[in-house]
């Protein structure tokens, strides 16, 4: 039977794969180098950093992961959760497995008394946005996410000392 339930670390390699293939979905290959150690370490490891769902088809094969990790706002003054990826391998898209999933973490934000549940897009991808805005999401108007990264990040680190 279909459905959503909590990453087992006998399903990192499909993970993996998955995450790969978004990679490849987002025309960014060479810029997903996620190993199944790094993975295994932030979902299982002594520090957990990140969570993750995954959405199994009736064979009970991974057809889909959630990756998320958990935030703070201020202004409300309780955690959230911050969607990093989401994603259905093509063969089982249309089946709803990313609305099982989105369903999921939602529900988890519930139980949990977090505020919010959000993700980025990248604006290119109206397949996702159309979907998004169909379970009643919107983009978070006025808002641009800035990224320090690499040698940038590496020089900022170094004007600390």
């Amino acid at each position: 039977m279909s459905g959503v339930r909590a990453a087992r670390s006998d399903d990192v390699p499909a993970l993996i794969r998955l995450v790969h293939e978004l990679a490849d979905y987002e025309k960014a290959p060479e810029e997903c180098g996620l190993t199944d150690d790094q993975l295994h370490a932030a979902l299982f490891g002594d520090d957990p950093v990140a969570g993750a769902l995954v959405a199994t088809d009736t064979g009970g094969e991974v057809a889909g992961v959630a990756i998320w990790f958990r935030t703070f706002s201020t202004w409300e003054g309780v955690a959230g959760m911050h969607l990093e990826d989401l994603y259905v391998s093509p063969a089982h898209r249309g089946a709803g497995h990313g609305r099982r999933l989105l369903a999921a973490l939602a529900a988890e934000c519930t139980r949990r008394g977090w505020a919010r549940l959000e993700w980025n897009v990248l604006d290119w991808n109206t397949p996702a946005i159309g979907f998004y805005r169909s379970i009643g999401a919107g983009p978070n108007e006025g808002w641009t996410t800035f990224r320090l990264t690499g040698a940038a990040l590496a020089d900022l680190a170094g004007r600390s000392a």
